[in-house]
């Protein structure tokens, strides 16, 4: 370990408060000591879609997932070399397209739907961490984030739900879940035990980096 990142993975369905996990946890590193690659990044491009073009096409596939670019990034991370990735904007029409830079550092976090399922990925994890919600309270979730943050219409939503995201749940995440270290259920509106959990786990992992550099 004192030559290779400690790789986490950090997967969980849609609305089940793995992002907000995700920043709790990056809250206890610097960006010297952590690096994060998200596969919401390596969807493979669709270009400009109607709205109900964005409707149909089902995102919570695999295939949609250029997997052997998002593996490739990580392997060049893993050799101590700097990733230049475009931020993937999800249809938005206006929004700035960023460059992003990923730098390697001695705790290597990956995140997304699909990482436990793209084998070759899941076998570089050392630490697999799986949140889940139940799905009334994930997909309410997912109902105020898509207004707010993407501006679709409920009832699209909706139809995502359940015609792309719970089947995409129980065919590539939840076959998947008892192979995670630790599983974080998030059920409740407060989150006080999301932070809790991203202490406690940060926490463990510094005692396991410093005893593996000293």
């Amino acid at each position: 370990m004192k030559n290779k990142p400690y790789i986490i993975g950090i997967t969980g369905g849609s609305g089940s408060g793995k992002t907000f996990f995700l920043n709790c946890f990056l809250k206890h590193f610097t960006p010297a000591e952590v690096c994060l690659v998200s596969q919401d990044d390596y969807y493979i491009p669709v270009g400009e879609m109607t709205a109900e073009e964005n409707k149909l096409y089902n995102f919570d596939l695999p295939e949609t997932i250029d997997n052997q670019h998002f593996l490739h990034d990580i392997r060049s991370i893993l050799k101590g070399e700097n990733v230049y990735k475009k931020e993937y904007k999800f249809n938005k029409k206006n929004a700035e397209t960023k460059v992003l830079e990923i730098k390697p550092a001695p705790i290597l976090i990956i995140e997304g739907l699909f990482i436990l399922h793209f084998a070759e990925i899941a076998g570089l994890l050392n630490l697999k961490i799986f949140v889940e919600a139940d799905d009334e309270m994930a997909l309410q979730r997912r109902i105020n984030r898509d207004l707010t943050e993407r501006g679709y219409p409920e009832p699209d939503v909706r139809y995502k739900w359940d015609n792309h995201v719970l089947p995409a749940f129980q065919s590539f995440l939840l076959p998947y879940k008892n192979n995670a270290d630790r599983i974080i259920a998030n059920n409740v509106d407060k989150a006080d035990h999301l932070i809790e959990a991203a202490k406690n786990i940060s926490d463990e992992l510094r005692a396991i980096l410093k005893e593996a550099q000293s």
